[in-house]
């Protein structure tokens, strides 16, 4: 049984950071590669960033770029992602991911999590 549960969303002021946090039920975290995702009312689910099992290679959208940072702790079983600069464009629901490898979890990513809410108000 594999859970992923996302944390540390919440209301911010333009120009504010968030810490997101994603604890994960895997019984071989380190075996697999850790995305988030987000929604935006109205749009279609976006990739935002990822990372692979080692934590070496990390990739992100070029709207994050510079301002975010993933991240992961593989002896927590959790992965961050530290959103600074953030834009009320941000605003939207964040979803942590896992998948075996880093290309196939940009596509159909084989676990999600629940969703956890940030909203930046300008």
């Amino acid at each position: 049984q594999v859970q992923l549960v996302e944390s540390g969303g919440g209301l911010v002021q333009a120009g504010g950071s968030l810490r997101l946090s994603c604890a994960a039920s895997l019984s071989s975290f380190s075996s697999y590669a850790m995305g988030w995702f987000r929604q935006a009312p109205g749009k279609e689910r976006e990739f935002v960033a990822k990372i692979n099992w080692s934590g070496s290679s990390t990739r992100y959208a070029d709207s994050v770029k510079g301002r975010f940072a993933i991240s992961r702790d593989n002896a927590k079983n959790t992965v961050y992602l530290q959103m600074n600069s953030l834009k009320p464009e941000d605003t939207a629901v964040y979803y942590c991911a896992a998948d075996s490898t880093m290309a196939t979890l940009q596509l159909n990513p084989d676990y999600w999590g629940q969703g956890t809410q940030v909203t930046v108000s300008s």
